[in-house]
């Protein structure tokens, strides 16, 4: 048996499709017995609206697309959450588009958007080489607001956190609690994200006058291995005291090349990391984390862009910078 849609719907009761439609949606024409008569029949035949064809009179698809680099990261899961919450209260649909951080993954969804299944996107930027002028090209045609992962060079709404800030203040934290040489694991560097976390890292050493010793910074591998095995090195040539991690993914190596080399976090090396793992707290020892509003910043970017549905956001290269909180736990803690 096939969907079951407004015209099976009809023909059950004997009524006109316009009649069922009006009874659908409660109007005033329509007979408060016929309305009854109407919801028993559709709860009957397990009748699901179609959101699509119930909105093409408004030329409206009633839905969301939401691009993002991975599901499973923490805070992406946060975030999808603050922006299903908004969609839902004005009764939107969210469909979700994960790219494995490839652009070229991310270039297909965005084209295939372009064909009206959508009303706007919110997206956060895959790490690879971002194509500006497809964007550009998507954006001339669709709302777009970028969240978190975003690029300076590209113009639209975006909604971001204080990376600067936030790194400098933990590369501060980790001076105050003793450590002379802090090393650094970059990642996201194609995009101002990772641009401003490494900025923020290298002010503060330099605001403490510390060396600047490129050799302290690790640029990311292609996965968990490679990592692990560029941590490692780092840890084994370099003896950093303290590490500051730009994304959590790369924290866990740390932990585990601490072990296999016998070292102890916070003693022997202090770490700190940008982060919303929910276990955080229940490492061994506990992480010290900066941790996004990505709750938040869901709902801030799924909010202007329900503006900008409404016309009622005029600023087309806005910023909007939202603070992280630096959570202060066992791996950075001070000698005593």
């Amino acid at each position: 048996m096939g969907a079951v849609n407004i015209k099976k719907l009809a023909f059950e009761l004997n009524l006109s499709a316009a009649t069922v439609s009006r009874a659908l949606r409660d109007s005033h024409e329509i007979s408060r017995e016929t309305k009854i008569r109407v919801h028993e029949m559709a709860k009957k035949l397990n009748y699901e609206p179609n959101p699509f064809a119930s909105s093409l009179r408004k030329q409206k698809s009633k839905t969301i697309a939401v691009i993002v680099p991975e599901i499973a990261n923490n805070f992406f899961s946060l975030a999808i959450n603050g922006i299903e919450e908004v969609a839902r209260e004005r009764d939107y649909h969210v469909l979700i588009y994960q790219t494995h951080e490839s652009s070229e993954i991310e270039a297909s969804f965005l084209m295939r958007l372009l064909s009206g299944r959508v009303d706007g996107i919110l997206i956060s930027l895959a790490c690879e080489n971002v194509d500006k002028e497809q964007l550009k090209k998507i954006s001339d045609q669709l709302p777009v607001v970028f969240f978190d992962r975003v690029h300076d060079d590209i113009e639209g709404v975006k909604i971001t956190t204080d990376d600067y800030e936030s790194a400098y203040n933990a590369v501060q934290h980790l001076i105050e609690n003793g450590c002379k040489k802090i090393g650094y694991l970059l990642a996201l560097n194609t995009l101002s994200t990772g641009k401003n976390r490494l900025r923020g890292y290298l002010d503060a050493l330099k605001d403490n006058a510390f060396p600047d010793d490129k050799e302290l910074i690790m640029e990311s591998g292609a996965n968990g291995d490679e990592n692990y095995s560029l941590i490692k090195k780092l840890i084994t040539e370099q003896k950093p005291d303290g590490i500051l991690s730009s994304i959590e993914e790369l924290a866990m190596p740390c932990y585990y090349a601490c072990k296999e080399l016998q070292l102890n976090i916070p003693n022997d090396l202090k770490l700190i990391s940008f982060s919303n793992l929910a276990h955080a707290e229940l490492l061994n020892p506990s992480l010290t984390t900066i941790n996004q509003p990505a709750f938040e910043i869901g709902m801030e970017a799924a909010g202007i862009l329900f503006k900008i549905f409404n016309k009622r956001w005029y600023e087309p290269n806005e910023t909007i910078i939202l603070k992280s909180n630096l959570i202060k736990r066992e791996s950075t803690r001070g000698s005593f």
